[in-house]
């Protein structure tokens, strides 16, 4: 999918190629470092359990719980629990919301990439 260099709009839609947003509007939610890491792999998996992420992004299992918790308050990813031979398993999913969340962040970045390199 192509992307346009304009920055969305809070709305989701897209300004002119000319109108960027500055770096302080990006979504402060998705831009941190972990955060981002969850929302990419799960982009990529249909889902991932607690042990897969916390061994993919090399974390704590504090680390990855508080910010788990930060995406699934903003909607950005489903959190199910449940039991396997009585082990318990938490697996997460990206949302709908998350996914067009992550689109907007790229966006984003992506143009301001772009105004960077035309400067």
């Amino acid at each position: 999918m192509a992307r346009q260099s304009a920055l969305p709009q809070p709305d989701g839609e897209r300004p002119a190629p000319a109108r960027l947003r500055s770096p302080a509007q990006l979504d402060r939610i998705i831009h941190e470092r972990v955060r981002l890491a969850i929302v990419s792999a799960l982009a990529v998996n249909e889902s991932l359990s607690f042990h897969d992420l916390k061994k993919l992004l090399e974390i704590t299992d504090g680390n990855l719980s508080v910010h788990a918790r930060k995406l699934e308050d903003a909607g950005y990813i489903s959190c199910t629990k449940s039991f396997h031979r009585r082990v318990p398993k938490t697996e997460y999913r990206l949302t709908g919301e998350g996914r067009r969340a992550l689109e907007r962040y790229l966006d984003h970045m992506e143009a301001l990439i772009h105004a960077t390199r035309e400067r």
